[in-house]
């Protein structure tokens, strides 16, 4: 059964950005009970930043789950990425990564490699980047496995990264893995940039989505855009889509009709029979 999430930074200078909730972790976590969230995704600086033992006291006392833990801070906060051209910063990174495994993997959670994946520049080639980042996540994915969870690779938009922008890139590359513990970050809002249509994109894709950041064209809540959700509702419907969809998207016009929006229209498009 497909089940809702909401994003928390847990990083300062992020608040502002796409994400739902910018509070403390317990402030955040009962304002997206309130709201009638399942569950949280968190974006962190480091995994020092979070305590396993009261988060997991947190998300029990508000009837939450853990969605997903992005890896992100590694490249935001702490400039580390896979296809760094340095080998030891390749290492530091995968380290960083391996960390949030270990964190998210006890709660069942998804471990998002967005920004993390690196990029394409004048040291590093198109080739070079494909390669280090599949050896990255050949080592990292069974470590996810132990846990009966899974990496998500996520295709950004080409304004954001140069590398890996559409789904069926991440597909091309997931399919040329041994391991099977990676899969993709659908992301509407970067899907609207990238597909011809987000709907034929999402079906293409199948089983290997494992994720999705549920917002609209311009990063807002659903209905505050031009995405067409009937068809978004539709492909998860088609595909038997039974993870979560996450609220990655700005507090817009307030926390709470964000995320009155971002639910009503789960419940019309993703629920409908």
């Amino acid at each position: 059964m497909i089940k809702t999430s909401a994003t928390i930074t847990m990083i300062p200078e992020l608040k502002g950005g796409p994400f739902l909730f910018a509070d403390d972790l317990e402030q955040s976590c009962r304002k997206a009970a309130g709201a009638g969230f399942d569950a949280v995704e968190l974006v962190i600086p480091s995994v020092d930043s979070v305590d396993p033992e009261n988060m997991q006291d947190i998300l029990s006392k508000y009837n939450l789950q853990l969605a997903a833990v992005s890896s992100g801070g590694g490249y935001l906060v702490h400039k580390l990425h896979l296809g760094h051209p340095d080998a030891d910063r390749r290492r530091q990174a995968m380290q960083y990564i391996s960390h949030v495994i270990d964190l998210a993997g006890p709660f069942g959670a998804v471990v998002i490699i967005g920004v993390m994946k690196g990029y394409v520049g004048q040291d590093v080639d198109q080739a070079s980047a494909w390669a280090y980042l599949a050896e990255a996540l050949e080592a990292l994915a069974p470590q996810a496995e132990k846990y009966n969870t899974c990496l998500v690779l996520e295709a950004l938009n080409r304004y954001e990264s140069n590398f890996v922008n559409r789904l069926q890139e991440g597909i091309e590359l997931i399919e040329s893995l041994k391991t099977g513990g990676v899969k993709l970050l659908a992301d509407l809002f970067h899907m609207n940039i990238e597909e011809r249509s987000i709907g034929d994109a999402l079906r293409q894709a199948d089983r290997h989505i494992g994720h999705v950041h549920f917002a609209d064209s311009n990063r807002r809540a659903a209905g505050f855009g031009h995405i067409d959700f009937t068809e978004v509702g539709s492909a998860l419907r088609d595909i038997d889509y039974d993870a979560y969809v996450s609220a990655e998207i700005f507090p817009y016009p307030d926390e709470a009709t964000a995320s009155e929006k971002t639910l009503a229209a789960f419940r019309k498009y993703v629920l409908q029979a």
